[in-house]
C-alpha cells in the first residue's frame, strides 16, 4: 500500500484515524503499532515477521547495553546488535548482488552457476535497519537511555508514515513524542495541508513527467536533445517524487501528533555539492555523518584521510541506495566532488549564484543519470547522447507515445522547483502573521488596513490552493495506473 493510492486515501487512512482518536490516550501507541503492522502487511505478511524480529532483536540488545556494568560489555553488546542488523540488511539487499557479481567474474550468469533463486527485497528495510543501528549506538554512547517499553520501541520502528521511505528518525529525538505528544485541530489541519502538497507533488508532477525520463532511458541511442530532456525530467521527477513522499510522511505524522525532521530544503539551489548534501535527503546525510563519517575519523586526521573518509562514506551511501554498480559509481561521483571541493576550498568561494549554482546543478544531473540507469550500459548510452554521439535534435519517433501534457508539467515542475522558496515564504508566513497579530486590526477609519488583510488573503490563498490540488490529484489518481514511490526500491 502506498500513500498515493485509493486504498490508502479512502480506506486505510480514514479507518486508522478513526480508531486512533477513539482509542484512549494511554493506549494509542498500541493502536499505532497495530495500524503500522497492518499497513506493512498489506504488501506481504511474511516480511512483517522480519520487521518484528528486527524490532525484538534491537530492543533486547538495547536493554543489554543499558544494563551492562562495564564499557567492554557495552561495546560487545552494541557490536552484536549492529552486526545482527547489518547481516539482515546484507542478506536481503546484497546477496543477489554478490552472487551476480561473482558469476560475472567467472564469465557466467547466476543460473549457469546453479543459483536459481532470487531474494525479494523487503520494502523499507534500509530505513528501519538504519534506525535500529542508530538506536543501539546512541545507547552505547550514552546519548540516550534504552526504553523499557517494547510497545513504544515497536511504535518507533514501525511508525507507518515514515516506515517505507523515511525520513530516517532517531529514537532519542522521538521518545518524548511517543510518550506524550500534542493533538490539536490546528496541528491536524496543518498536517492535512502538508500531506496534500506532497500528494500533488507525486501525482501531478512526478508521475506526469515520468514518461519523458522513461522514454529517454529506454533508448539505446538517444540524441543530445533526447538525453538532455530525459535527464532534466528525471532530475525533477526524483525530487518531486521523494520530497512529495517526505511531505506526506511529515503531514501524516502531524495528523497523529508527531513532528518529524525536514528531509529537503530546496536542494537544486545549492552552490556546491557540499551544500547539496545539506539540503538533499537531510536525514540520511546527518545519519551518515554521525554514524559513519565521524567514527571513521571525519576531518580530524590528515587531509588525505579526510578525502578518503568522504569518498568512503559516499560510496557506502550510494550502495545503501541499491545493490548495483550504478549506485557505487554514483556514490563515488559525489564523494570525489566532496573531496575536490574541500581540497580546493570551493565551498568558501561558491558565492556567485550565476556561476556556482549552474555548475553544481549540472554535476548533480550527471550523477542522476547513472543513479537512474538500470545498469552501467544504459548509463553509458545516456552519456553518449549527452555528448552528441547520436545526433543533436529530438527525433519525431521519440515524441510518439508521450502524453501530451507531459511537457507542460515538465515546465511547471521546473518553475515550481525554481520558485519553491518564494512559495513557501508566501504561504508559510500567512499563519505566522495571523498568530502574531491575533485578530485583524482595523485602521483609523474603522476599516481593515491593507497590512491587516494580507495574512487573511494569504491564508485563504493557501486553503483554496490546497483544496484545488487535492481535487486535481484525486482526479488524476483515479485515471492512472499504480505508481510506487521511487525510493521504495531502496
Amino acid at each position: 500500500m502506498v500513500f498515493s493510492s485509493e486504498q490508502f486515501l479512502f480506506l486505510y487512512l480514514p479507518l486508522f484515524l478513526a480508531f486512533y482518536y477513539l482509542t484512549p490516550v494511554r493506549l494509542r501507541s498500541w493502536t499505532l503499532v497495530l495500524g503500522s503492522y497492518i499497513f506493512y502487511a498489506w504488501w506481504r505478511v511474511d516480511f512483517l515477521m522480519l520487521l518484528f524480529l528486527v524490532t525484538l532483536w534491537t530492543y533486547g540488545l538495547g536493554l543489554k547495553i543499558q544494563l551492562a556494568t562495564s564499557e567492554a560489555r557495552k561495546q560487545l553488546f552494541c557490536a552484536i546488535g549492529v552486526i545482527g542488523c547489518l547481516l539482515v540488511l546484507g542478506v536481503f539487499k546484497y546477496l543477489n548482488f554478490f552472487v551476480d557479481s561473482f558469476a560475472a567474474l567467472a564469465g557466467m550468469t547466476a543460473q549457469e552457476m546453479g543459483v536459481h533463486w532470487r531474494l525479494i527485497l523487503p520494502i523499507g528495510i534500509s530505513f528501519y535497519i538504519f534506525q535500529s543501528i542508530s538506536y543501539l549506538i546512541d545507547i552505547r554512547r550514552g546519548d540516550a537511555p534504552a526504553t523499557k517499553s517494547f510497545i513504544d520501541f515497536a511504535a518507533f520502528i514501525a511508525l507507518f508514515p515514515q516506515l517505507i521511505a523515511g525520513p530516517i528518525l532517531r529514537f532519542k529525538d522521538l521518545a518524548d513524542q511517543i510518550d506524550h505528544r500534542e493533538h490539536s485541530v490546528k496541528l491536524f489541519t496543518d498536517g492535512m495541508t502538508r500531506f496534500t502538497i506532497g500528494l500533488a507533488k507525486k501525482i501531478l508532477l512526478a508521475d506526469s513527467i515520468a514518461p519523458i525520463a522513461d522514454a529517454a532511458f529506454a533508448s539505446s541511442d538517444p540524441t543530445f536533445g533526447e538525453a538532455l530532456l530525459g535527464t532534466v525530467a528525471y532530475t525533477l521527477q526524483l525530487y518531486f517524487d521523494f520530497s512529495g513522499y517526505s511531505d506526506m510522511a511529515i503531514g501524516l505524522g502531524m495528523m497523529i501528533g508527531f513532528r518529524f525532521i525536514e528531509n529537503f530544503n530546496r536542494p537544486y539551489i545549492s552552490r556546491s555539492i557540499t551544500e547539496f548534501w545539506r539540503r538533499w535527503h537531510i536525514s540520511l546525510s546527518v545519519w551518515l555523518r554521525d554514524y559513519l563519517y565521524i567514527p571513521l575519523g571525519g576531518n580530524r586526521g590528515s587531509v588525505y584521510r579526510t578525502y578518503l573518509n568522504l569518498c568512503t562514506v559516499m560510496v557506502l551511501g550510494g550502495l545503501w541506495h541499491g545493490a548495483s554498480w550504478t549506485f557505487v559509481i554514483w556514490g563515488a561521483w559525489h564523494g570525489g566532488w566532496l573531496a575536490l571541493e574541500r581540497m580546493t576550498g570551493w565551498v568558501k568561494r561558491a558565492d556567485s549564484v550565476w556561476f556556482s549554482l549552474p555548475i553544481t546543478f549540472v554535476i548533480v544531473m550527471i550523477g542522476w543519470v547513472v543513479f537512474r540507469a538500470e545498469n552501467v550500459g544504459v548509463a553509458m548510452d545516456m552519456y553518449a547522447g549527452l555528448v552528441g554521439a547520436n545526433g543533436v535534435v529530438i527525433r519525431p519517433d521519440f515524441l510518439i507515445g508521450l502524453p501530451q501534457d507531459a511537457f507542460v508539467f515538465l515546465c511547471i515542475s521546473a518553475l515550481i522547483a525554481a520558485l519553491e522558496g518564494k512559495l513557501q515564504t508566501w504561504f508559510g508566513s500567512s499563519k505566522t502573521e495571523q498568530e502574531d497579530s491575533g485578530l485583524l486590526v482595523k485602521n483609523g477609519q474603522g476599516g481593515l488596513s491593507a497590512a491587516a488583510m494580507l495574512p487573511a488573503v494569504r491564508s485563504m490563498s493557501l486553503t483554496l490552493a490546497t483544496s484545488a490540488l487535492l481535487v486535481l490529484a484525486v482526479a488524476k489518481l483515479a485515471e492512472q495506473s499504480f505508481s510506487p514511490f521511487l525510493y521504495f526500491q531502496f
